[in-house]
């Protein structure tokens, strides 16, 4: 099991190459990743992207990557014709203005002007960039997923704790459940009793509304999908992709707590119903941390 929140950061330094990537999960339904890196590395989202997909299937993945790349490698001269005719016209214009200024504008000059000529790069990302991003976000992967497991596995006992505490309760409604039907019996002959001092109750209509009520109030199959869910959240708990599975369990959980309580109409089921539902909602925030 694992949780969705974590950090990771991974290194690669080789051959003139550092590259740094940083990871930070949250929680979120679907995946969702947003990813900030140099310009050298805008044709590679993709493979940056389908490379966290393979270690991530939920969660809200922020990716960070720097590079510092002190390589020999070819480079190449940008020139900007149309900035260095618009600063040598100027020059001239100035020239003709004041006359008395001394001219030292030169070729020289002019090249030194960041806008005029650009540095740049030969190439985009090279294989061996690539491969030393791959190498630093696989890193960073592997060591958020370290977080992720070690928070997952704190999740998963707390969540198997209260699930035990829910067995708990279930087995307490299962004792107090037929004694419900009784109990309804008695309170109604001292109501008829009451009312009809005189009289003696008609002892077949008594049972007639008795099984009525026992038949109404009857949570037998809703004891046993509990039961039956109990039992799957420990064996989908030791999965390692489990959050959509509880999400739907936790939502079967709270269906049968419902009705278990409707129908109960009894005092003593009502409370442990309510009891019941406190501990569901619990596991319900705890599974949305879950991926």
């Amino acid at each position: 099991m694992y949780s969705m929140t974590g950090y990771g950061r991974g290194e690669y330094r080789q051959g003139g190459l550092e590259v740094t990537a940083e990871i930070k999960t949250v929680n979120n339904r679907y995946l969702d990743m947003s990813v900030k890196c140099p310009r050298v590395f805008n044709a590679c989202e993709e493979i940056i992207r389908s490379i966290v997909r393979e270690k991530l299937t939920r969660g809200h993945a922020d990716i960070y990557i720097s590079v510092t790349d002190k390589r020999e490698k070819a480079k190449s001269l940008y020139l900007d014709m149309q900035t260095a005719r618009a600063y040598v016209e100027s020059a001239k214009a100035i020239h003709e203005a004041f006359p008395e200024l001394k001219d030292d504008f030169t070729v020289c000059s002019l090249m030194r002007q960041s806008d005029v000529l650009k540095v740049e790069e030969a190439n985009g990302a090279d294989d061996e960039l690539i491969g030393a991003m791959k190498s630093a976000l696989s890193a960073a992967l592997d060591k958020l997923n370290a977080m992720r497991e070690t928070e997952g596995k704190k999740l998963a006992d707390d969540m198997l704790s209260r699930v035990n505490t829910i067995a708990g309760i279930v087995n307490k409604i299962s004792e107090r459940a037929p004694l419900v039907a009784e109990d309804y019996k008695k309170r109604l002959e001292e109501k008829i009793r009451l009312y009809t001092e005189s009289v003696s109750p008609d002892e077949s209509r008594l049972l007639t509304e008795v099984a009525v009520f026992a038949d109404k109030s009857n949570i037998d199959e809703e004891l046993t999908r509990l039961g039956s869910h109990i039992a799957q959240f420990g064996e989908i708990a030791k999965e390692r992709l489990v959050g959509r599975k509880l999400d739907f369990l936790v939502q079967e959980f709270n269906r049968e707590s419902n009705t278990v309580c409707s129908k109960s109409n009894d005092i003593v089921i009502t409370k442990l119903g309510l009891q019941l539902k406190n501990e569901i909602e619990k596991i319900r925030e705890q599974v949305q941390n879950v991926e």
